[in-house]
C-alpha cells in the first residue's frame, strides 16, 4: 500500500533532476526529444495483416514511465499538437492525410488514448512500479487498455463494434503483450544500472 501512495523519482528525474535551475528548459527539451522519438517510432512498421504494427505504443508507454505522469502527458499533447498543425508525425502520414482531418479519422480515439496512457503509466512509475518486473508488466497492460478504450469506442462509431474489435484490437494483442514484457524487463534493469553508477 505504501508504494502506491509514495511518489518516487522517475528515470528522467534521476538522470536530469527536476529541481535544476532551468526547470522549464528541462521540460521543453525532454518533451521535444520525446516527440521526435514518437515520430520515428510511428514510422517503423511491421505489416502483419490489415493494420500495420508500429513501435509507437512501446515508446508512448516508455516515455510516460521515464518522464512521470505530468511530463509524459504533456509530451503526448505536444505530439498531438504537432500532428494537428500538419506535421507528418503519425503512422501513415502523409500518405493517409495530415492534420486535423487525419486525427478525426479511424485512429482519432487511439490518439486521445496515447495521452491518457502516458499519464497512467507515469503515475505508476512515480510510485515505483517500474522497479519491479511484475508490477511494471501489470501497469503496462493497464495503460495499454487505456489506449484501447477511446480508440475502439471512436472506431466503433465509424465502422461498427464488431469490425472495430476485428481490426482495431485483435491484430495487436500479441504485439502489446510482447511490448509490455519488454518494458517489464527494461525498466527494472535500467534502475539496477543507475544504482550501480
Amino acid at each position: 500500500m505504501n508504494s502506491i501512495l509514495t511518489t518516487q523519482s522517475t528515470i528522467a528525474g534521476s538522470l536530469w533532476p527536476q529541481h535544476t535551475a532551468n526547470r522549464w528548459l528541462r521540460a521543453v527539451v525532454l518533451a521535444v526529444l520525446g516527440t521526435a522519438l514518437l515520430w520515428l517510432s510511428a514510422k517503423v512498421k511491421v505489416d502483419i495483416g490489415p493494420v500495420p504494427v508500429t513501435l509507437q505504443t512501446l515508446v508512448i508507454l516508455g516515455l510516460g514511465a521515464a518522464y512521470g505522469w505530468r511530463l509524459g502527458a504533456a509530451t503526448l499533447m505536444l505530439y498531438l499538437a504537432e500532428g494537428a498543425a500538419g506535421l507528418p508525425v503519425f503512422a501513415g502520414t502523409p500518405e493517409k492525410g495530415i492534420g486535423l482531418a487525419y486525427m478525426a479519422g479511424p485512429t482519432g480515439g487511439y490518439l486521445l488514448g496515447f495521452v491518457l496512457a502516458a499519464a497512467v503509466i507515469g503515475y505508476f512509475a512515480e510510485r515505483g512500479f517500474d522497479r519491479n518486473p511484475f508490477k511494471m508488466f501489470a501497469a503496462m497492460l493497464l495503460a495499454t487498455a487505456v489506449i484501447y478504450l477511446p480508440g475502439l469506442a471512436w472506431l466503433a462509431t465509424l465502422i461498427g463494434g464488431e469490425k472495430a474489435i476485428q481490426f482495431g484490437l485483435m491484430p495487436f494483442i500479441w504485439g502489446d503483450l510482447i511490448k509490455a514484457a519488454m518494458a517489464a524487463a527494461i525498466f527494472p534493469a535500467l534502475w539496477q544500472f543507475l544504482k550501480k553508477n
